[in-house]
């Protein structure tokens, strides 16, 4: 079979054959298109190369994440790559055969931060949905699942969210910053 995109969105899952290219966004002409207005008109491009499917972020507003991590570059998407775009989340399915060869950059990420024990503890519980797997897209504990796991209390657990969000470089307020501190967490994580 070829490739495909099994696509999430609003409680159902739709599955999307690639093509040599394949846009998505919230303007009707698109091939995959997401009624959101986290969602650009023209949002990311999947295209076909010899190597496998690059997809690329078209200068959105609300950006594109692969794997929890936003999508700076173009990048080559391996087999099972969690693609999120606004309310939608797309799981890659490579076709048989390919390589799901990645570019490595030339730059590593950078080590992580120097983190205190209990810092330590709020990362791995919440890192774990992430590492143990299971759902396609799994969400990050609620800072009430963190506190009760670790036996502290929420207004703790936000302390050392809030430091953890400044010493891995994270601005913003959104709603998945948890997610993307998670993401960030496991992506400089010494080998």
């Amino acid at each position: 079979m070829g490739g495909y995109f099994e696509l999430h969105l609003a409680g159902s899952v739709r599955l999307v054959p690639l093509a040599e290219t394949l846009t998505i966004g919230r303007a009707a002409g698109n091939d995959v298109t997401i009624d959101s207005k986290l969602v650009s008109r023209l949002h990311a491009l999947v295209e076909r190369f010899p190597t496998g499917w690059s997809i690329r972020d078209l200068g959105s507003t609300n950006g594109t994440r692969v794997n929890a991590t936003r999508l700076r570059t173009a990048q080559i998407l391996r087999d099972r790559d969690r693609v999120e775009i606004g309310p939608a989340r797309l799981v890659f399915h490579a076709p048989a055969g390919q390589t799901g060869s990645r570019t490595v950059g030339v730059e590593p990420p950078s080590p992580p931060p120097t983190l205190t024990p209990r810092e330590q503890d709020v990362v791995e519980v919440l890192c774990r949905p992430y590492v143990v797997g299971g759902t396609p897209f799994p969400e990050p504990p609620t800072v009430r699942t963190i506190a009760a796991t670790l036996h502290i209390t929420d207004s703790a657990v936000k302390k050392h969210l809030s430091r953890l969000y400044d010493k891995y470089g994270l601005t913003g307020n959104d709603d998945r910053r948890r997610a993307r501190l998670a993401g960030e967490a496991l992506r400089r994580k010494p080998t």
